[in-house]
């Protein structure tokens, strides 16, 4: 059986590894559009954007583990066409043939419209290498930038900006930053520490243009006010890659939709990773993750060589920002309560209740709580919200 993936991240090189691991013997071949070797993203607006991580540490895989493994990576390469009922792909003008065609497209990030001065040079997003790459001269001591979007990468990349030497605003459309992600409480910590570290956090203010002539020199708000900007940055979310699948008349929603083992609407195509939306509680969800990912990965593989199991999520996130390392487990949507719980030193972890059920939890610097957590919500327990408050409670005798 001829196995090919579409798209080298994250998913798509957690697909392969598990079929080989599995004991598929047969053709693998793992399509990527960038040049670069499989790699992990999330270092690129951290470590890497900082100078603390060389290329070759983010590579997912030693260079020798593919040609070991016998997987055939096409790198630099785009998928041009996709002929479900003949089982083939065209890459590079060469038809493929598959008998299992995994969709691993991933995600783009979304651009400010040229209308506004999204096109002038000096205007930035973060996903790739070389995107990274491109900007890194940019942040040089005393500069000035903008970055619109208050989520956690224009967070990343606002710590980044502060701890080089420059001067940051971030602007954020709403009421408050991480609104769409996180609780009032977990926006307010973060605020509070981008202020100690001297960024400007702008709330409930927008982006009416950007100005310059051919480059970026000033950003006008939407109440006239023009702030400074040698460079910006854009996180305003990302779009998964549907192009492929949708003009092979494969079904989407919100994403690339697959069953819950992973199979697309098209016999022998499956899709994993930020593209790919699934079954989850009463309705469907797509997550972007490295945890998800892989998980998903990993399932697709085994059930293509016949597993048919079912994927079950466990979501789990992470942003480092200066010295604090936030870790989430869970989602919490439908949320309706935050339980607070101080830990040690400066650390402290929020957890979403739902009524008396544990959604989720937002744990900075708090590695225990964020564990026992992720336990708890993985086994489907709600410890009462008074004994998660209270700091004498041992969290790990919840588990019992």
């Amino acid at each position: 059986m001829d196995v090919v993936i579409v798209g080298a991240g994250q998913a798509g090189a957690a697909v392969a590894a598990k079929l080989r691991a599995l004991g598929h013997d047969g053709g693998l071949t793992i399509i990527g559009d960038e040049p670069a070797p499989p790699y992990q993203r999330p270092p690129l607006s951290k470590a890497y954007l900082l100078g603390e991580m060389e290329a070759e540490r983010l590579w997912l895989r030693a260079p020798e583990f593919w040609a070991d493994q016998n997987i055939t990576l096409r790198l630099g390469a785009a998928v041009s066409a996709l002929d479900t009922a003949a089982q083939t792909l065209t890459c590079g003008g060469e038809q493929i043939r598959y008998d299992a065609l995994v969709l691993a497209t991933g995600s783009t990030p979304r651009r400010l419209p040229a209308a506004i001065g999204g096109d002038l040079a000096g205007v930035y997003t973060v996903r790739s290498l070389a995107d990274v790459d491109a900007m890194r001269a940019e942040f040089q001591p005393g500069r000035r930038v903008v970055i619109v979007g208050g989520g956690y990468i224009g967070l990343e990349a606002a710590a980044v900006a502060a701890k080089l030497g420059l001067t940051a605003t971030v602007l954020e459309m709403a009421p408050r930053i991480l609104q769409r992600v996180a609780s009032p409480e977990t926006s307010a910590y973060f605020r509070a520490l981008h202020a100690a570290h001297g960024v400007t956090i702008r709330e409930g203010t927008g982006l009416e243009r950007l100005l310059g002539e051919g480059r970026v020199t000033s950003a006008r708000l939407t109440g006239g006010e023009e702030i400074p900007a040698d460079f910006v940055i854009v996180g305003v979310g990302i779009t998964p890659n549907t192009a492929i699948a949708e003009a092979a008349g494969i079904a989407l929603d919100n994403g690339i939709a697959t069953d819950a083992q992973g199979r697309t609407s098209a016999p022998g195509v499956w899709a994993a990773g930020d593209c790919a939306s699934f079954p989850w509680r009463e309705g469907r969800i797509r997550l972007e993750s490295v945890g998800n990912a892989i998980d998903q990965g990993e399932v697709v593989a085994a059930n293509i060589l016949g597993a048919a199991k079912d994927y079950v999520a466990a979501p789990w996130f992470w942003s480092d920002q200066y010295d604090c390392k936030l870790q989430i487990a869970g989602l919490n949507t439908g949320y309706d309560r935050i339980v607070t719980r101080p830990g040690e030193g400066e650390a402290v972890s929020f957890w979403y209740y739902q009524g008396e059920r544990l959604l989720a939890l937002d744990a900075m610097n708090d590695a225990r709580a964020y564990m026992v957590g992720k336990r708890l919500i993985e086994m489907g327990k709600s410890p009462d919200p008074a004994a998660i408050a209270d700091p004498a409670t041992n969290l790990k005798a919840l588990l019992k």
